[in-house]
């Protein structure tokens, strides 16, 4: 029989079994307390103890909130009452983000039994050893958190602030595709993919994370550059090193299992396997000269005696349960060994007993034997009954025997048949204590683990690097985006021919704003993104697919790239854009960079232009935001703006034009855009030729007068001649219009050298006439 009970409750944000989590992510558990002036937000990932701490304040304290959610991507939110005044926050968990999310009452948050409890948690006598001393909504939140998950045993508590880190909202991070791409979130398409060369689920988790959180920090910036390019230049360092990282398990979500009490000898046995590689890789790094190697190098404890009581106690392939024996290792534990010994050779153990009774008693035919009912037992023949001894105890009579038992025949029959059980026990017991003598190693565990990811993360970005021939950028606190020949690292990654690079150059003076002019398709989205994904590579410690970058550090990037309606929300596409305008200006500083894909297209031209040029006259401004940005637009009336406005610089997309044939060079040039080209992009895609034809006429007469022809009927479509259709002047007499007219009429780009011949001819005749 088995008592009943309830062991543990799932929820999302608590579940530590691989067999469920992605090992490439985290899986965040997120409590959010709202308090008068401040909100504390905390994140814990149960499976790896990983644990994130952090409060917001100021008028922008929604925004921010929501950008560290969509950081951290949590599967589970819990939050205090006071949250359900945030509509903005509310709005966000109901239609954005994809989490199991509650509000829970607020003894839970209870600011004095939350002290204590993280207090304990994490072995500190003062709240100011953990930073938490001004946050007690941080606190209370984490209290929270802690008695939630009630037994779980946490690495230590990180407490961040999120301006060590670049502001990168959910619309940036979706727009410029960093871990999934927009349409079907997979990886294999965006700066994820082409980056995460990673061998261990640690660095897979690691280098999501990084790349999410840009740093913008000199100092820490440059410390994985240095380390990057030390891996780079040496090859077989980095070689070796990856070698051997194939061969590391998951030995933070191994320790998190080890911690609960729920991994199985195999897991431990995994965790030993993982140690014994741990060696060689911190001896490789003896001879690294960068600092960040040098202190992974210090970080990696050998934790050669945890791998020792492993290996010494569990046997090579253990069993997957630990209730049915078969851990423990021959020679660990002297009764588990005799008890085997009783176990497998209980005939050799009986007839030896059996030799001895009869040497001992005289009687040659006495026989020791086995039955259900009296288990273990001696026979001795009437004829030998006078020579039993005394201490024998008679348990039944036969026609010519009778059968005895001894207590020392019953102890070893209690050994020999209970050997199993007591065995199973006994290794039960055992693995046990192996299991919370390695739990007792956590921090020592941890911390190797977390030099391991970074180190694989490193080399990731190394062997990325030299793949795709990325260079070192040089960084700057100048304001200066100074990039020569850069390309887009995943369009690169995916096209089978040669990516065309393009130049960059931004700063804080003259050239603050880039106006990009140019035909749909041409290539302007794919530079405005690369320019922006460049920027962040550097940020994270990659190097960048340019052939020389200088850059200064940013301290956001906002994106503004297309949109679509939102029905469930009830929101148009002008509405989304808008929006994210308004959240743009709300957000930029001088320091940020701002990618403009159109504005104002969802509404009418004079309208959208007039926005457009507002906004822009508004970024550009030193005393409002004066940030960095790339704006590009169909309206070429905001091209102007370069004779007009100090820092704007007008930039277009070469094309070839042959005819109404078009090719995109995709090449940046300076200069506005001589013709938006949208026509010939039309026919590209595949318009009827009657409807190409009819909107050359049109644009035609809104150029000469600003007004539209008259509708053309169907006849007048279908009459055409076939050479009218594919878009020729037609060369029949127009006496009626006159030759000024038919000069207005004249395409010459599309006009042959004998066309032209021939027009000429015929207007020169014409004009002779009159």
């Amino acid at each position: 029989m088995v008592e009943r009970q309830v062991t543990r409750i799932i929820t999302p944000g608590t579940v530590i079994e691989s067999s469920m989590l992605d090992e490439g992510k985290n899986n965040y558990l997120c409590v959010i307390c709202h308090g008068v002036k401040n909100v504390g937000v905390v994140f814990a990932d149960c499976s790896t103890g990983e644990f994130y701490a952090t409060h917001v304040s100021g008028s922008d304290a929604s925004a921010r909130i929501l950008n560290e959610l969509s950081r951290f991507r949590p599967s589970e939110i819990l939050m205090n009452e006071a949250c359900r005044s945030d509509a903005v926050l509310t709005e966000f968990l109901s239609s954005r983000l994809q989490a199991a999310s509650q509000y829970i009452g607020d003894e839970w948050f209870d600011i004095a039994t939350a002290s204590q409890t993280v207090l304990s948690q994490f072995s500190v006598k003062v709240l100011s050893e953990l930073g938490l001393a001004e946050a007690p909504e941080t606190v209370s939140a984490a209290g929270c958190l802690l008695a939630y998950l009630k037994a779980t045993q946490m690495g230590g508590l990180e407490m961040y602030s999120d301006v060590q880190y670049m502001q990168l909202d959910l619309t940036a991070r979706r727009n410029l595709e960093l871990v999934e791409t927009m349409r079907n979130k997979e990886k294999r398409g965006s700066l994820l993919g082409v980056l995460d060369r990673t061998r261990t689920a640690m660095g897979k988790r690691l280098i999501r994370s990084w790349i999410e959180r840009p740093l913008i920090g000199l100092v820490p910036i440059s410390r994985r550059h240095n380390a990057v390019d030390e891996l780079v230049h040496h090859t077989m360092l980095r070689t070796e090193i990856r070698e051997l990282l194939s061969s590391i398990y998951d030995l933070e979500r191994i320790m998190t299992r080890v911690v609960y009490g729920s991994a199985n000898a195999k897991e431990l046995r995994s965790l030993a396997q993982t140690i014994r590689h741990v060696q060689p890789i911190k001896e490789m790094l003896t001879s690294a000269s960068s600092a960040m190697l040098c202190d992974i190098e210090k970080a990696i404890d050998p934790l050669e005696d945890v791998r020792d009581l492993i290996e010494r106690a569990i046997v090579d392939e253990p069993p997957f349960t630990v209730r049915e024996g078969g851990m423990i290792r021959e020679g660990y534990n002297a009764e588990i060994d005799q008890l085997n010994y009783e176990m497998t050779n209980g005939k050799d153990i009986i007839a030896q007993v059996e030799a001895e009774e009869k040497e001992r008693t005289g009687i040659k035919t006495l026989k020791v034997r086995y039955n259900r009912v009296f288990g273990y037992y001696i026979e001795v023949t009437n004829s030998f009954r006078e020579q039993v001894p005394e201490h024998y105890i008679r348990k039944q009579t036969l026609a010519n025997a009778e059968r005895y038992i001894t207590q020392e025949l019953k102890e070893l029959e209690a050994r020999v048949l209970g050997a199993k059980d007591r065995i199973v026990s006994l290794e039960y017991q055992l693995f046990s204590e192996v299991r919370q003598t390695v739990a007792e190693q956590l921090h020592r565990i941890q911390f190797t683990a977390q030099a391991i990811a970074r180190l694989d993360v490193l080399c990731s970005f190394a062997e990325t690097a030299v793949k795709h021939h990325y260079t070192r950028p040089i960084m700057e606190d100048s304001g200066v985006i100074q990039i020569k020949d850069g390309r887009h690292p995943v369009v690169e990654d995916l096209q089978n021919t040669p990516f065309v690079p393009n130049d960059t150059m931004l700063d804080s003076d003259e050239n603050r704003v880039a106006v990009i002019t140019g035909p749909n398709m041409a290539g302007k989205s794919t530079y405005m993104r690369q320019t922006a994904l460049i920027v962040l590579m550097a940020q994270i410690g990659s190097f960048v697919p340019a052939e020389t970058a200088t850059l200064g550090v940013v301290d956001s990037i906002f994106t503004r790239v297309g949109a679509s309606d939102d029905l469930a929300s009830g929101q148009s596409t002008f509405m989304l854009e808008m929006s994210e305008v308004a959240a743009i200006l709300r957000g930029a500083t001088s320091k940020s960079l701002i990618v403009f894909d159109e504005i104002g297209r969802g509404t009418s031209t004079f309208d959208g232009m007039s926005i457009a040029r507002a906004v822009l006259e508004y970024v550009i401004d030193k005393k409002k935001i004066g940030a960095k940005t790339l704006f590009a637009t169909h309206y070429h009336e905001l091209t102007v703006m370069e004779q007009e406005l100090q820092g704007v610089k007008n930039y277009n997309i070469a094309v070839k034009k042959r005819g109404d044939d078009i090719t995109f060079l995709r090449r940046i040039i300076r200069g506005p855009a001589d013709d938006s080209y949208g026509i010939e992009v039309a026919k590209l895609a595949g318009i009827p030729d009657a409807v190409v034809s009819r909107a050359k006429e049109i644009l035609r007469s809104l150029d000469e007068e600003g007004v539209v022809m008259p509708l053309r009927t169907k006849e007048r479509f279908d009459d055409r001649s076939a050479e009218d259709q594919g878009g020729q002047l037609s060369l029949l007499p127009m006496a009626e219009n006159g030759v000024m007219e038919r000069l207005r009429m004249i395409d010459v780009n599309t006009l042959t050298p004998i066309e032209a011949l021939q027009t000429l001819y015929e207007l020169v005749k014409e004009a002779q006439s009159m």
